[in-house]
């Protein structure tokens, strides 16, 4: 008998660090099913590339998400939106549409789309109806940036100087180098495209404004995360918040992903 007391003394720490591990199972359980969107595509923005988004890419998809950078031709809103479209069909959904810069226009297009669970805009244009890239830059004085700009047959790129002093001023040199190499240059017309069915007005919205940002001031960027009526946070960043800040941002997707309640 007493030595049943013994044991039974012995078993009790051991039921009770069981019952604490099951629970904690139970609760990582509980945090996965609340996450509503796994499928995260993540479209790039002017003077970039799909590569722009390679520390989020890989802080992503260790959290188990299922995550797509989509190659934007840059050559006219509609052919972006299109791409971006043909990326989404092959999807089962539901998806959550991440725009960088310029890409914010496109999701703004392209989310609507009954896959999209969500839009992110990271440093991004979220116009309104009727709005385009350059009513948005002439509500505010101009930024640093466009002192920077090379038009070439239609096409704008940036000077060597203009990436490095005004596109990623935080970045280091080796990464101001490729950015600068790599750059997409953007149709102009792009940039004169109206808005004509912004996503936003149906689908949740999340802003991240970069305060240090001198390719869209970061006080419009704040104007139009308020229009939208986005969830919305500032990172201390340049304009490039995805190389900069990539914890900040991909924890900010994770967040979204989430949903709204």
């Amino acid at each position: 008998m007493q030595r049943q007391r013994k044991l039974k003394s012995l078993m009790a720490p051991l039921a009770l660090s069981m019952l604490a591990l099951f629970a904690a199972n139970l609760s990582v359980a509980g945090d996965d099913s609340v996450l509503k969107t796994k499928n995260v595509m993540l479209v790039h923005g002017a003077w970039a590339d799909g590569s722009s988004w390679s520390k989020v890419i890989l802080l992503l998809e260790r959290r188990g998400f299922h995550v797509t950078a989509v190659q934007l031709p840059l050559t006219s809103v509609a052919e972006d939106v299109a791409t971006l479209q043909r990326a989404m069909d092959l999807e089962p959904g539901p998806i959550l549409l991440v725009g960088h810069s310029y890409a914010g226009v496109v999701i703004t297009e392209a989310g609507n789309d009954p896959k999209v669970n969500g839009l992110v805009y990271i440093s991004a244009y979220a116009p309104n109806l009727g709005q385009t890239v350059f009513s948005l830059n002439a509500l505010l004085p101009e930024t640093p940036v466009n002192q920077e700009i090379i038009v070439d047959a239609g096409f704008l790129s940036l000077t060597k100087e203009g990436i490095s002093a005004d596109f990623a001023q935080d970045l280091p040199e080796t990464e101001k180098q490729t950015l600068a190499v790599t750059q997409g240059p953007v149709a102009a017309v792009a940039f004169g495209t109206p808005a004509s069915a912004p996503a936003w007005y149906r689908k949740p919205s999340w802003y991240m404004v970069a305060s240090e940002d001198r390719v869209i001031s970061p006080q419009l960027e704040a104007m139009m995360a308020q229009t939208i009526n986005a969830e919305t946070i500032t990172v201390h960043s340049s304009h490039v918040i995805m190389l900069s800040r990539p914890e900040a941002v991909a924890d900010f997707i994770t967040h979204a992903a989430h949903g709204r309640d």
